[in-house]
């Protein structure tokens, strides 16, 4: 079962092979070339074992080398890691072949790295399957999809999903599209059952990833959209139009292919720069945030005695629930105060903002004003559970008021920025605007757009616009 894009959820058997690569091709070179030559031809070598790792990046985002690693037995492995050699091989020849210097190097070394780098990857390849399927068999890192079709068609639909299940996800609930519901009957096979009605309701209260759906043209259609209005990832039977949906992929799950569509076009690359960034950046800031914190935290406890970070439930990808840390720039009783102040709120919808918020404290105030009070965040964002750039991180209760449209805020992760922030934070009175400007963000995805964001962050805090 696909947990996301092929590619990107492998990253973890992309880095593996990346070592494979150049262990097996140093250790060729070790293990052959006389000692009194090594320095002789070191540089050459250097530069071989690069041309490698960019055979192996052509393999990788050219050729499915990782579709359906999880599922594949110890021979279709192999077979495809000899193809993945192979096609370095072929990369490595060509560039030898323009360059016209193949006098320098040995044959015997480059026969060794083909050994070597089969039986390296084979071997690492079946150890980590193991660490996954162990890892992912966990209720918690299992995928949550849910099961949408007619009563007449859900018992082989079920054992379809059910059977090609090795652990990687776990259906938590299904839709029956016909409305067949027998009195009092709210599970089938231990499963919660929904109505179209009670879709809202569910989503608020429950993590789902994906949906699977079987169902006629008009219904899949419709559907599909109500999902993907609310940023789920949608897999459909091939009897929808692939014309009528966007970013399409085909997704085989035993002898059927679903076509998979979401709102999100990311690919593996993208995904892959944006976590690389993420992370390089969020231990750069949490540097400054403990260098921050030398000097904030004894200000915050004498002006309101109590903890230095500020803990709070926030919602995540797929509605994915974490604890996002602030530095406290309230006093201790702010929630309860809060219920006093709705009154005067100024934002249309869902948040909660006024203009001289009598329950900051005035460190608060400025740590607000200079966005220093998001510094501890970057643990969030090394932790995994929120990025650079993305949407803003909703709280419990703000969810569990959401329309079905407000759902797709929920399809990527959270970020330390996003268009809301850079396009006026607090002068942005209408929770439907931040929305809007959400799913554009989401839709039209881009690390050009990324950047752009970033620039525009730096621009809005140095100026103090829209912070409050």
């Amino acid at each position: 079962m696909n947990k996301g894009s092929t590619r990107a959820k492998h990253v973890d058997f992309i880095i593996i092979d990346f070592i494979c690569v150049l262990g097996s091709m140093w250790l060729a070179f070790l293990i052959w070339i006389p000692e009194e030559e090594k320095k002789l031809f070191l540089n050459n070598y250097q530069a071989l074992s690069l041309v490698m790792v960019l055979g192996y990046l052509f393999a990788v985002f050219f050729r499915p080398v990782h579709s359906g690693i999880l599922r594949r037995g110890f021979l279709k492995e192999l077979e495809k890691i000899i193809l993945m050699n192979i096609f370095i091989m072929g990369v490595l020849l060509s560039y030898l072949f323009v360059v016209k210097i193949t006098y320098i190097y040995s044959r015997m070394v480059f026969g060794l790295f083909f050994i070597f780098d089969v039986v390296f990857m084979t071997i690492t390849h079946c150890i980590w399957k193991k660490v996954l399927i162990h890892k992912y068999s966990a209720y918690a890192n299992q995928s949550k999809i849910m099961v949408v079709t007619y009563r007449k068609y859900l018992d082989d639909f079920l054992e379809l999903i059910n059977s090609n299940n090795q652990g990687f996800y776990h259906v938590v609930g299904i839709l029956l599209l016909d409305d067949t519901l027998q009195p009092g009957e709210k599970y089938i096979d231990g499963i919660q059952v929904i109505t179209k009605d009670g879709m809202l309701e569910y989503f608020r209260q429950n993590v789902v990833d994906e949906v699977y759906i079987k169902a006629r043209k008009s219904d899949a259609s419709s559907i599909s959209n109500r999902f993907l209005s609310m940023g789920v990832t949608v897999n459909v039977t091939l009897n929808v139009f692939l014309s009528e949906l966007n970013n399409v992929s085909l997704e085989t799950v035993g002898d059927t292919t679903f076509v998979k569509t979401n709102i999100n076009p990311i690919t593996l690359g993208q995904q892959l720069v944006k976590r690389i960034f993420d992370i390089i950046i969020s231990i750069l800031g949490l540097v400054f945030t403990g260098l921050l914190t030398v000097f904030i935290a004894p200000i915050i406890k004498k002006q309101s005695p109590g903890p230095v970070f500020f803990k709070q439930e926030r919602v995540g990808k797929n509605g994915r629930r974490f604890k996002m840390y602030k530095f406290r720039s309230m006093y201790m009783d702010a929630e309860e105060r809060k219920k006093e102040l709705m009154s005067q709120n100024q934002m249309q919808g869902l948040m909660f903002k006024m203009d001289d918020d009598p329950r900051i404290t005035p460190i608060g105030k400025f740590l607000r004003k200079t966005s220093i009070d998001e510094f501890p965040q970057f643990l969030n964002i090394l932790k995994g559970d929120m990025s650079l750039v993305g949407t803003r991180p909703p709280t419990v209760d703000e969810v569990e008021m959401y329309h079905l449209h407000h759902m797709s805020r929920l399809a990527i992760k959270p970020g330390l920025t996003g268009m809301w922030q850079t396009s006026g934070r607090s002068d942005i009175t209408d929770f439907e605007e931040v929305v809007k400007l959400d799913n554009d963000y989401i839709r039209n995805f881009s690390l050009l757009l990324d950047v752009k964001i970033i620039i525009k962050t730096f621009g809005a805090v140095l100026g103090m616009k829209g912070s409050k």
